[in-house]
């Protein structure tokens, strides 16, 4: 698999300078890493929904395109795929399997602030 991603990648950086009417890649890397993260979050979202309704094939699709905007948005940051395959490798020599780190622990109940109204302000 990650020679297919090697691939894509490889494919990404030389597409980025075409012209962007005739390349979706040039025209992602021409409307910049805010269209580019846009465009991540809403295929990870549609993935999500094709998902849960148990659409199979749609799902293998939705994943080609999160898969597809991943790369180019790692492409216009300077990330090499490499450096994603290391931080997988990292965590599974920690954990045993390269899962999603835990996240820190949070504050007790106690602990946390409550959100002022604005009615409760001094005027």
């Amino acid at each position: 698999m990650s020679d297919s991603l090697n691939r894509l990648h490889a494919a990404v950086l030389e597409a980025r300078t075409r012209d962007p009417s005739s390349s979706r890649t040039a025209k992602l890397f021409a409307d910049g890493l805010p269209k580019m993260a846009k465009k991540v979050a809403e295929e990870a979202v549609e993935l999500g929904i094709e998902a849960l309704q148990g659409h199979r094939q749609a799902t293998v699709s939705e994943s080609a395109d999160l898969i597809y905007n991943l790369v180019t948005l790692w492409a216009a940051m300077g990330i090499e795929p490499e450096e994603i395959w290391r931080e997988l490798d990292r965590r599974e020599q920690l954990y045993g399997i390269a899962e999603k780190l835990p996240k820190k622990p949070a504050r007790p109940k106690q602990a946390r602030r409550r959100p002022v109204a604005m009615a409760a302000l001094p005027r």
